[in-house]
């Protein structure tokens, strides 16, 4: 490993706090025996984990001048077979050290090791870039729109308000497009359902056929039932009596994408 300056006094702190963090940290034996093997002084085995990690690394770090010891450590801790039971924990750690490394110009990749990265500007960028569901969101292309809308959601890890922000983006598409004021499941009706005329005011197909008619229909079900199963709890139940995972979220934000996408090649007819 090539030399690496020593770290700052807030920067170990911070590092040492996700690494012994009090409910999904490494655990004290875990912390002695990552210490011994990186051959890293124990020096307070007594005090709280985190401290008690910050100050072997301070230790190290006066003596050698260095850092490489903190990086060593973290790739040590970081190894993905100790996780192979606990990956949910894996993806925390990895998540909230990325946080403080992308400031850093460093970041720890899906294997666990520690490498050189474009330094974050600033720290908006910095939680933006370590965000699991963000980075999971660009890598299937979702659309833009989408992510515009739910973008301050997703840096603050807020799931709940980012799926409900996601389905006031393809109600204020649809509003645009058509021209209607309303909301939820009537604005849904009002622009796509076919009618007695058979000719919505959004028509995401030719109409030409009786298979374009049913996709017509089935999406405006589909759009319907988003509204009434997601925008709804969203708008009128508490954030804690509708816990939203991030699973749930990027299951959720993706058909969004869909939707936006079946919406941009709509055309507006005349009923």
């Amino acid at each position: 490993m090539q030399p690496v300056p020593p770290f700052d006094a807030q920067d170990l702190e911070a590092i040492a706090k996700v690494l012994a963090d009090t409910d999904r940290g490494l655990t004290g034996s875990q912390i002695a025996y990552l210490l011994q093997d990186c051959l890293v002084k124990d020096i307070d085995p007594s005090n709280t984990k985190w401290k008690r990690l910050f100050n072997a690394f301070v230790e190290w770090q006066n003596e050698k001048k260095l850092g490489n010891h903190v990086l060593m450590f973290i790739n040590r801790a970081m190894k993905p077979v100790r996780y192979t039971t606990d990956p949910d924990g894996f993806e925390f750690r990895r998540t909230e050290l990325n946080k403080i490394l992308l400031l850093l110009g460093m970041i720890v990749g899906d294997d666990g090791l520690v490498r050189r990265t474009e330094k974050a500007c600033n720290l908006t960028d910095a939680l933006r870039r370590a965000n699991r569901l963000q980075e999971a969101l660009e890598s299937r292309g979702v659309h833009e729109d989408v992510l515009r809308f739910c973008r301050a959601e997703l840096v603050e890890e807020n799931y709940f308000h980012a799926v409900f922000e996601a389905m006031k983006s393809i109600a204020a598409k649809v509003r645009t497009m058509s021209g209607l004021t309303s909301d939820g499941a009537a604005l849904v009706t009002d622009a796509f359902s076919l009618g007695a005329s058979g000719a919505p005011l959004l028509a995401i197909n030719a109409l030409a056929t009786e298979t374009d008619r049913g996709e017509q229909r089935g999406f405006t079900n589909l759009l319907i039932g988003l509204f009434g199963t997601i925008r709804n709890p969203a708008a009128h139940n508490p954030k804690v009596e509708w816990p939203m995972s991030e699973r749930d979220a990027l299951d959720i934000l993706t058909i969004a994408s869909l939707v936006h996408r079946k919406i941009d090649a709509a055309r507006k007819t005349t009923p």
